[in-house]
């Protein structure tokens, strides 16, 4: 955690608020402590962006009194909305797509159904793209995989669940796959896709804190992605959840990390097999 001395220094900035060097540290002890995330000094203009938008909302004067009521009250609501508003949800479909034709080769050499979890699932693109890839890998075979898509955020799990999306979210994909897949919105409709029913039925949405003493989870994975989640932890924050995730993956299965992380000198449980791509190496 930074301390005063190496954090940013305060900008005379035309604000609603005030928001002091004090604030800021505070924010940055609530929500690493909450949900493990670890805020920069670079993030102190999007820290107060984002939460001054919460002041708004319940009337609030100042910062102070707003992480006060945080403080005082643990299991308040507005927990859930400090959280989210701190939380980044950058994703597209077929994010990484290097990571997709392994995914769809395992798939193949299992043979039988895959089951995934994917712990970081925003607004859905990236759930949705592992279900595609398994349906394109395994045919009618692919209705009995599953993908468990969790994330600390409830506001993006629930437009994931809604399964629709403006058109230019796909505007890149190729046009067989978009056929299959996708059903273009039509009237009122128009400019949006939804997943069809078929791949929709595969994703399984649920709220999960990966920092919770307990995950409610009892299935184990053939596949896990955990990608672009844990660069905002701290090594050891990392390498407790790698630990976790050792007795949830079955024999032989695989973890898909993001483009900057790098889990090799972190754990033992897990070797490199390819780009980003780590075998579980740990009992299972």
């Amino acid at each position: 955690m930074a301390t005063a001395a190496n954090m940013a220094p305060s900008i005379p900035v035309d604000r609603q608020f005030d928001f002091r060097d004090a604030d800021f540290t505070r924010v940055r002890k609530m929500i690493h402590a909450r949900a493990g995330i670890s805020l920069g000094a670079h993030k102190r203009e999007m820290v107060y962006s984002r939460l001054a938008r919460r002041l708004r909302a319940l009337g609030r004067q100042d910062f102070g009194s707003y992480l006060d009521q945080l403080e005082n009250e643990p299991d308040a609501a507005e927990w859930e909305d400090f959280v989210n508003a701190l939380t980044t949800n950058l994703t597209a479909f077929f994010r990484e797509s290097h990571h997709f034709p392994i995914l769809a080769d395992f798939a193949q050499k299992r043979g039988g159904p895959v089951s995934v979890w994917c712990c970081a699932a925003s607004t859905g693109e990236e759930p949705y793209s592992i279900a595609i890839t398994l349906a394109e890998a395994l045919g009618p075979r692919a209705s009995a995989c599953s993908v468990l898509a969790t994330d600390i955020d409830t506001n993006v799990l629930n437009r994931a669940r809604t399964a629709v999306y403006p058109a230019e979210r796909v505007a890149k994909m190729e046009e067989s796959r978009l056929k299959r897949f996708f059903l273009k919105g039509r009237g009122a409709n128009a400019g949006q896709v939804r997943v069809r029913p078929e791949i929709a039925d595969m994703v399984r949405y649920e709220t999960l804190n990966l920092l919770a003493p307990s995950w409610p989870i009892s299935e184990k994975f053939d596949v896990i992605f955990c990608r672009n989640v844990m660069i905002y932890f701290d090594k050891p924050t990392q390498a407790k959840i790698l630990e976790r995730f050792v007795p949830l993956l079955k024999p032989g299965g695989l973890l898909f990390a993001g483009h900057s992380e790098n889990f090799t000198y972190i754990s033992r449980d897990f070797r490199l097999r390819g780009q980003t791509v780590y075998e579980c190496a740990g009992k299972a």
